[in-house]
């Protein structure tokens, strides 16, 4: 059965600094661009059927230093979008927000964990129907969406698996029927 490797992508300003970031398109920093290419070694070798990337620049050169030739830009894959609270820290949202979750919240003006959840099954199933082992490349919390989905999750249980930047990740099966992470945040 084929194998499908999540790539989050490199370290940028914003991540560094624990900001939420969607729509806004960020740079790799110089960091970020080093976890490229480490993940790019860590998958080297290996042979895609489909490359699907998110639309963010942070992405697509993510996927050109670890060695991928992107076959499919997907809006599917950008990151949450966080609405009124682009840019904004967790602890400033809970500073007037107190309790909130983006796992269960979601966030005003943006989208909710339901919303993501039915953008990564279908994510998830174009890269069940590709013939082979899929790489996708995006962002941490609509790639641990994808983990979660993968196993029977609600989106909600992305909550529960940590991703760090330029990581590798790989769902897969076992028994040859039944998915499973077969690893996650390789690379840490």
């Amino acid at each position: 059965m084929a194998e499908i490797v999540l790539i989050r992508h490199g370290q940028t300003e914003w991540s560094a600094d624990g900001r939420h970031t969607s729509y806004t398109d960020l740079p790799l920093t110089t960091e970020g661009e080093r976890q490229a290419r480490a993940a790019g070694e860590r998958i080297a070798g290996r042979r895609f059927a489909a490359v699907l990337a998110s639309p963010r620049q942070r992405a697509l050169r993510t996927a050109e230093l670890a060695g991928l030739a992107v076959t499919e830009v997907a809006d599917d894959l950008a990151e949450w979008d966080y609405g009124e609270y682009e840019g904004v820290t967790t602890a400033d949202i809970r500073a007037g927000r107190p309790g909130w979750s983006l796992w269960t919240d979601g966030c005003p003006g943006g989208e909710s964990p339901a919303h993501v959840g039915a953008r990564l099954d279908r994510v998830l199933a174009r890269a069940r129907e590709a013939g082979g082992d899929v790489a996708l490349v995006a962002h941490g919390h609509c790639l641990r969406v994808a983990g979660a989905r993968w196993i029977g999750l609600p989106p909600a249980g992305g909550g529960l698996l940590r991703l760090d930047t330029g990581t590798t990740s790989v769902l897969g099966f076992e028994h040859g029927t039944d998915p499973v992470l077969l690893s996650w945040n390789a690379g840490r």
